[in-house]
């Protein structure tokens, strides 16, 4: 008869449950990519630590992009991206004004300036103007545009050309205009000359002497509120000891004021001389005429 042992445990300890066995044949269909899944999720890069975007078809993922729609910038930026042009991206401006510009990005609109509201003072704005006319039609009784100078309030040339009249030159009027016949062979024709002049006029204060003859040969008339004669100023006249009312010439106004003589000689006049004599004229009385303009509007 055979010994039969039999181990009975006498614990009182509950006897510990076996985990079931592991199908590894499942385990493994879990982790098993499928393609189709994949296109369209978020992955995670375990080397960086980053949520990288969806995977294009062919898409690498070793780098993390640089730019994503779902990218969100920075409170303080104000960004505008075109898929067309480079970008520049400019900051917020600071408390003190003060503007920052990020060199990582770009924006195709381009940052907006402040303009000083003391502009219109500036002395750019003001343009002194005469011109110099030949004559036209029976005896040369027609007078037609032949040069016409523009300089600025220091005096600078902003625009100095001879000018061919529309119509045949029947009386140059050499003595005072100082125009000759070889100066208008190559001018600029009236009308390209016209469009240029007052392109420069617009928007200026425009001084000249007896000025209503320089407007009438251009055919323009320039806003009132923007002219200055100074054939008409009594403070001129003031300065110069002549009587209030008088229209002095050019010629006797520098003559008197600033001891100076112009239009000499027998080569004629020179619209550049002639312009920059008006312009330094008003100059002398600019500040008190223009008090006293700004008075007469007030009261009006």
């Amino acid at each position: 008869m055979s010994n039969i042992l039999i181990n009975v445990s006498l614990s009182d300890e509950p006897a510990q449950k076996r985990p079931p066995p592991v199908n590894w044949k499942n385990k493994n269909m879990r982790y098993r990519k499928k393609p189709s899944s994949l296109e369209g999720r978020n992955h995670y890069n375990h080397r960086t630590g980053q949520v990288l975007p969806p995977r294009q078809n062919g898409a690498n993922h070793s780098a993390p992009p640089t730019s994503s729609n779902n990218t969100t910038l920075p409170s303080n930026s104000l960004c505008s991206a075109s898929p067309s042009t480079s970008a520049q991206c400019q900051e917020k401006p600071n408390d003190a004004g003060n503007t920052k510009a990020s060199p990582s990005c770009s924006s195709s609109q381009k940052p907006t300036t402040t303009q000083s509201s003391s502009s219109a003072a500036m002395p750019t704005k003001f343009l002194a103007i005469d011109c110099e006319m030949v004559g036209t039609g029976p005896k040369g009784s027609i007078s037609q545009l032949a040069r016409c100078s523009l300089v600025s309030y220091d005096g600078d040339v902003v625009y100095d050309k001879f000018i061919n009249p529309p119509v045949p030159v029947t009386d140059y009027r050499t003595r005072w205009s100082g125009i000759r016949h070889r100066d208008l062979v190559n001018a600029t024709p009236y009308i390209e000359a016209r469009k240029e002049i007052l392109r420069l006029l617009m928007g200026k204060v425009v001084i000249g002497h007896a000025i209503h003859n320089d407007f009438k040969v251009l055919g323009y008339a320039h806003p009132g509120v923007l002219t200055r004669d100074t054939s008409r100023i009594p403070l001129l006249n003031q300065r110069a000891g002549f009587a209030p009312n008088e229209v002095a010439s050019l010629k006797r106004l520098t003559k008197a004021i600033f001891n100076r003589d112009i239009q000499t000689g027998r080569k004629g006049h020179s619209s550049v001389e002639d312009a920059r004599a008006t312009m330094q004229l008003y100059r002398v009385v600019e500040e008190q005429l223009e008090r006293t303009l700004a008075s007469k509007a007030q009261n009006t």
